[in-house]
């Protein structure tokens, strides 16, 4: 297995902000798939947050705009959040740009994202008591051995709360309810049965939030597992995840939902 370290950076801490002195509030979206309007809704949105997650698929492979451009212009969104709030940004399968030295495909051009101060696949950063773990789209034993690399050193120095971002929800989850079937990751639930996170950001499954017996929110055992979806038009789905609060709430087209994390299971949803 690779070293946990290898290509990984170091923790990054934030703290809350001296100015406002208000919970630590994080706005997860994913799966924009270069909806540049929906770029410009979570630009405009960050300045309200203290961390922005964008949880994977960033760039769009149907698109008729060449996957280099894309990056260009993606890479540019998040210098703009990075300019008014923090911003974590993991991979999804969309965002594979070329093999890695391993040989296995990866989002290369998130490379310079790096470069650029914003943290990604690999990085592990702390708000305030939180840590976070920003885990790539892997595919294959190297890139696997790697992600389990890190969740375990994370989970050797894990503070009072950790939240994982991972771009695939977990198999058996209505977070990857397709209305047809489980459409989700085995491998990230046997890590959530060995880590025991707090929180999982994940993306991928478009349909789960708007489907009977799919939901935007599940927990399993101590962890809460958050799909924001996925919806058409200028405004993604998003999740408003309040640690201190310990609220998490759904905003979508078809209204509000909100849960408490003080629950000890995701409550039944009324909506659908």
């Amino acid at each position: 297995m690779p070293d946990a370290s290898d290509n990984w950076f170091e923790f990054i801490s934030f703290g809350r902000s001296p100015l406002t002195g208000r919970p630590v509030r994080i706005l997860v979206v994913s799966d924009l798939h270069y909806s540049l309007r929906q770029f410009d809704w979570v630009v405009a949105a960050a300045p309200a947050f203290d961390l922005v997650v964008l949880a994977g698929d960033h760039l769009d492979i149907s698109s008729s705009v060449a996957l280099d451009a894309q990056a260009v212009v993606v890479l540019r969104y998040f210098q703009l959040l990075q300019e008014s709030t923090r911003v974590a940004v993991s991979s999804g399968n969309h965002d594979l740009t070329g093999s890695d030295a391993q040989g296995e495909q990866a989002p290369l051009w998130l490379d310079e994202a790096r470069a650029l101060g914003v943290p990604t696949d690999g990085d592990s950063l702390f708000l305030d008591d939180t840590l976070i773990t920003i885990c790539p789209w892997w595919d294959g034993p190297a890139g696997r051995a790697a992600v389990a690399g890190r969740l375990a050193a994370d989970a050797a120095r894990r503070p009072r709360r950790w939240l994982w971002v991972y771009h695939w929800p977990p198999l058996g989850s209505p977070t990857c309810w397709t209305g047809r079937r489980h459409y989700g990751d085995a491998d990230l639930g046997d890590w959530i049965a060995e880590h025991r996170p707090d929180v999982v950001l994940t993306g991928h499954v478009h349909d789960p939030p708007f489907k009977p017996d799919g939901s935007w929110v599940d927990r399993i055992g101590d962890t809460w597992v958050f799909n924001p979806g996925h919806q058409i038009g200028p405004t993604p789905t998003y999740i408003e995840l309040d640690l201190d609060e310990q609220r998490a709430t759904w905003v979508s087209l078809l209204g509000v939902e909100e849960v408490r994390l003080t629950d000890a299971v995701a409550p039944p949803r009324t909506v659908l």
